[in-house]
């Protein structure tokens, strides 16, 4: 039988712990979001951290800037939350309007390290990729740490297994595959010019589909027993699914997470822990 991996469950049993750390603090850790122009799926998922702040008991701030926003405003509202001591974490959310996508390195690049809780930072993300093990101290890439605890809390074994990961992109896939090894994994990546994909994925121990192509990933590319993590979350018109066809998949394999309800509850999750952290440095 297939066992289902349960984002939600795993991400809630991490934001009880968080509220009980939480209630015992005198200053309450803060999170800044910074939200420029009005993409409702952006308004989404700032409401989402808005919320499970209030759940473990943060402190939040949302500052909400028009898409005509100058460089200058936005550079400077990033520096002065960098000053302000109420604030432990800083997020920008991406993408910015179109109009100022060539900041978001610059944006990225202001965010003082220290706050930086999507671990976007070059400095963050050096030390991820030079660490020798996972400590409690680093900030973790949201959504591929997220993978990682989940399969930790299903106790499914990491060392040594063939991890294939499907997509390179710096949200995901490359700094899954530097976690993966840091646990001690065998890596690959494939990617769109990969050679003989099908033959690659079908040798995976686990799978972690990160794509963004609605049910790429059929029966045919894995093999009996497989771990899946499905990232994708792709809006059709039967609704959410994943980048994995998970009718075609699942009597095949011995686990596999959900779309919706497995990999993205736990990004809001692992941002709510690194905001924790960020606050105790």
């Amino acid at each position: 039988m297939t066992l289902i991996l349960d984002g939600k469950l795993v991400a809630q049993t991490i934001k009880d712990q968080l509220k009980t750390k939480v209630a015992n603090l005198k200053n309450k850790p803060g999170l800044a979001v910074v939200l420029v122009g009005s993409d409702p799926a952006s308004q989404v998922y700032v409401r989402n951290k808005e919320k499970a702040c209030s759940e473990i008991g943060y402190f939040s701030q949302k500052i909400e800037l028009p898409e005509t926003v100058s460089e200058e405003k936005l550079i400077n509202t990033v520096i002065q939350l960098n000053k302000d001591p109420k604030i432990h974490g800083i997020l920008v959310q991406f993408p910015l309007p179109a109009n100022l996508r060539y900041l978001e390195e610059k944006v990225t690049n202001t965010i003082d390290p220290t706050k930086d809780v999507d671990c976007f930072h070059p400095f963050n993300v050096g030390k991820l990729m030079t660490t020798k093990t996972l400590d409690e101290n680093l900030i973790m890439p949201c959504t591929p740490y997220g993978v990682i605890k989940i399969l930790e809390h299903y106790q499914i074994t990491i060392a040594g297994k063939h991890v294939v990961i499907l997509g390179r992109s710096n949200l995901v896939g490359k700094p899954e595959a530097s976690m993966m090894l840091t646990k001690d994994a065998t890596v690959t990546i494939c990617h769109s010019k990969t050679v003989n994909l099908a033959e690659i994925t079908s040798q995976a121990d686990i799978l972690i589909a990160a794509i963004g192509k609605p049910e790429f990933v059929t029966g045919d590319m894995i093999k009996d027993g497989a771990v899946i993590i499905d990232v994708g979350i792709n809006r059709t018109e039967k609704g959410l699914v994943g980048d994995v066809n998970l009718t075609q998949v699942e009597s095949k394999v011995s686990a596999i997470t959900p779309v919706p309800g497995g990999v993205g509850p736990m990004t809001i999750a692992i941002l709510m822990e690194n905001v924790y952290k960020t606050s105790q440095f």
